[in-house]
């Protein structure tokens, strides 16, 4: 049985190759010889998957952000559906990656209406709700939506979707990280040192955006706090130079780590982030965070102006529970100072690191039990044409 996955950007890669290994132990379990034919990146390269094309580094969020990636998204797109025509898959499997996404599930729905078309991690339009097409199209195109997140389940359902909800698969990763103690002793981290995770970039843009109010604001916490250390995983080897050179620039106690990134995120007294799935990770890890983003100001214009102040918040514990769970800055908010004094109230107030470990564990009850990829595997495995339990 051929399996198609269509996935982008280094957080879609990331969910690919989980659900890919979920699915070769489910088929195993029922007997079943599985392809996977995959857009996506490394990660999902090295579980098995045949890749027609590495979209782990086209992505960007936003309007004219986008805008560098539109030529090879197009012909990315247009690789796959060719392939598609010429070697129909058995099912087809869309992760996130809303543009090109949508075209190829048009495409499959237009041309190729017998092969069933299952949504894993649909885009956020739950969140946004504005655009009514793009909900409709999701709809339209989807047999049936494996959703992440209660509200998104709700959502999706009320707009005519066949609908199950399968719960965070981060909740199944977490498990595999190492604890707090392992995680410092792996990294070398003394006893009395605080140790801060900064993430400041899994896309281009946000090396230009974020490091420099990021970094600016590490420097103020580590004149503060001289047991400060700062710890930043490399999440793509292209981000190595400029981060290194920031580094530098600003003066920085930092180690710039490749593929330690769990150690980091484990070992963190506390994270200074960038909006993104990584919040969540850091909440199951109980770590506490402060967030910020920032777009292009043309961007950020156009957005208010459509959204009219319509999105409540921007990182996924908040929008999971619809309350401010974590601090987080956007565009003008997102200032040196407002970072600064936010990191330091939850590194010296332990009221506020007990208040955000409280709200964590709430949260949590929200992105379900364990096993949610094995969930999915077998809610997709289902979905195959002649298929026996």
């Amino acid at each position: 049985m051929r399996i198609f996955i269509s996935t982008g950007e280094v957080s879609g890669d990331l969910q690919g190759s989980l659900l890919i290994a979920a699915l070769k132990r489910q088929a195993v379990a029922a007997g079943l010889e599985l392809e996977i034919v995959a857009l996506g990146g490394e990660k999902m390269l090295t579980v098995g998957a045949t890749l027609l094309g590495n979209t782990s580094g086209i992505g960007s969020v936003g309007i004219l952000e986008s805008l560098p990636y539109m030529l090879p998204t197009l012909l990315t797109q247009r690789r796959a559906i060719a392939y598609l025509k010429q070697h129909p898959p058995d099912l087809v499997v869309l992760i996130d990656y809303m543009g090109p996404n949508l075209g190829i599930g048009n495409y499959i729905r237009r041309n190729l209406p017998h092969i069933p078309v299952v949504y894993y991690i649909a885009p956020q339009e739950w969140v946004w709700s504005i655009n009514s097409r793009n909900t409709n199209l999701i709809v339209g195109i989807t047999d049936k939506l494996l959703a992440i997140f209660p509200g998104e389940a709700r959502y999706f359902q009320q707009k005519g979707a066949k609908v199950t909800w399968v719960g965070h698969p981060l909740v199944d990763r977490v498990q595999s990280f190492p604890s707090r103690e392992a995680a410092r002793t792996q990294l070398g981290i003394a006893e009395d040192e605080i140790s801060v995770a900064l993430l400041p970039a899994s896309r281009t843009q946000e090396l230009k955006h974020l490091l420099p109010v990021m970094f600016q604001a590490a420097q103020v916490v580590q004149a503060k706090l001289p047991q400060v250390h700062f710890w930043i995983p490399l999440s793509l080897e292209i981000y190595r130079q400029p981060i290194e050179r920031a580094i530098q620039r600003y003066g920085l106690r930092a180690s710039l780590v490749s593929s330690k990134t769990q150690e980091v995120l484990a070992s963190a007294d506390l994270a200074i982030t960038k909006s993104g799935t990584v919040n969540l990770e850091l909440a199951l890890l109980n770590v506490p965070q402060v967030v910020l983003y920032r777009l292009h100001p043309i961007t950020a214009w156009i957005a208010r102006t459509v959204l009219k102040g319509s999105i409540p918040f921007a990182s996924p514990p908040n929008l999971v529970m619809m309350k401010q769970i974590v601090p987080e800055f956007l565009q003008e908010q997102a200032t040196p100072e407002n970072i600064t004094q936010a990191a330091l109230e939850l590194l010296l107030n332990p009221k506020s690191k007990e208040q955000m470990l409280a709200d964590y564990q709430e949260m949590q009850q929200c992105l379900g039990e364990m096993g949610v990829c094995d969930r999915a595997a077998k809610e997709i495995l289902q979905m195959l044409p002649n298929f026996q339990h």
